[in-house]
């Protein structure tokens, strides 16, 4: 497990994470929610006292065991599935932060549950994370996350759990006297790549693998972002495309834990922008009914590349936030279905009403699943003169 000087770290680089993610500074006096799993409480002790030390409000809310959560899927009826507790929208309607500590004990406790069940419940949720998405825009709120070691994510990724933790502490890069500095040279070399990406009037993305051959659209007024403190750690540089201009086929070659289910070989057939293909070598059925979610669910929400130069990760985590910021040897791309990211148009965000998101093609759903292929790839950059460039090759931006 981590050392209390590597959980003192870490708690400042989460800090970091927080401040650069919000677009304008925090205030003493403002409300920080930190929820925490359980086996992550004494990262959640340092944050709570540092945020004190900074003047913050910090809330602290420890999350579900995984029987408790059984027992929520397992037992509660249609209403209480749907139910939102009064405080629950009052808290986020006035949270200026929050930070989640993610530290499972189980990931596949809800295999049982039907994932209608769970999808369901997580549509009546959507509207919280609208609540935090206006405040967001209005740059009263910013949010950041990060995992802690648990002998059950060793175990899922088939690693010691030494070896994982050690994953965490390079990733994070933990190991290092400053790691918010080193954090701070991250953040800038992204804005590089972010400003050369942004440079281009492209028409189309042309990704290529040994199983992809997917056609993306940016769309209008659309820009790459990531590497904004909002995920720790994250290497990951991404736009949400215009979903209407999804064409082709997607492969996730990492497996994917979600909601307690298992899934590997995901292959998805987009055509006219719907997933109207839907494959997987295990766990097809959950698939189909997560992609069921709502209309938007077979959509595209998200694309993103990772640079294999900023990232260290070179292992499966069986955790999202890891293994879509996978760099090993050839970088990763990773195709989210379901919700967009308003962050990524181009203009102010305050002012992006729900009409103009459905016209300019950003996706609408409660779901959003990230699906990560870490094959060697190219991608090109069909631009509106005709012209076409290589923007990412070998795991590699080519700026």
């Amino acid at each position: 497990m981590l050392t209390k000087r590597q959980l003192d770290k870490y708690s400042d680089v989460l800090l970091w994470g927080l401040k650069a993610a919000r677009k304008e500074k925090f205030k003493k006096g403002e409300i920080v929610l930190v929820r925490f799993d359980l086996l992550a409480i004494k990262l959640a002790e340092f944050l709570q006292s540092k945020l004190l030390d900074m003047g913050m409000n910090p809330v602290l809310r420890p999350g579900l065991t995984p029987l408790m959560e059984h027992n929520f899927y397992e037992k509660a009826g249609s209403k209480q599935l749907v139910f939102i507790g009064p405080w629950e929208k009052e808290l986020c309607k006035n949270l200026n932060g929050s930070i989640f500590l993610h530290a499972p004990e189980s990931l596949t406790h809800l295999s049982d549950i039907d994932p209608k069940k769970i999808g369901k419940a997580t549509v009546a949720r959507k509207q919280l994370r609208e609540i935090l998405q206006k405040r967001e825009d209005k740059r009263k709120y910013g949010w950041t996350l990060c995992m802690m070691p648990t002998e059950e994510l060793a175990k899922q990724a088939k690693l010691s759990l030494r070896q994982y933790t050690n994953q965490i502490v390079n990733a994070c890069h933990l190991d290092k006297p400053d790691p918010v500095k080193t954090w701070k040279n991250i953040f800038k070399d992204a804005v590089a790549v972010k400003k050369w990406l942004n440079s281009m009037d492209v028409k189309y993305y042309h990704v290529e693998s040994e199983n992809v051959d997917l056609k993306i659209t940016p769309g209008k007024k659309r820009k790459w972002v990531g590497i904004s403190g909002h995920n720790i750690p994250s290497f990951e540089i991404f736009l949400s495309p215009d979903w209407r201009g999804t064409e082709g086929i997607y492969y996730a070659n990492q497996p994917s834990f979600r909601t307690g289910n298992y899934v590997e070989g995901v292959r998805l057939t987009f055509d006219k922008g719907v997933a109207v293909k839907i494959g997987a070598g295990k766990g097809k059925e959950f698939v189909v009914k997560q992609l069921s979610m709502d209309k938007g669910a077979r959509r595209v929400g998200e694309f993103s590349l990772t640079d294999k130069r900023f990232s260290r990760i070179n292992r499966f985590m069986a955790n999202t936030l890891y293994d879509e910021n996978y760099g090993g040897r050839y970088g990763n791309c990773h195709l989210a279905v379901g919700a967009s990211y308003a962050d990524t148009y181009d203009g102010d965000t305050a002012k992006l009403t729900k009409l103009m998101k459905k016209n300019l093609g950003f996706n609408d759903s409660a779901l959003h699943w990230d699906l990560v292929n870490t094959e060697k790839k190219t991608v090109t950059a069909h631009l509106n003169n005709g012209k076409k460039t290589v923007v990412y090759e070998n795991g590699m931006f080519k700026y």
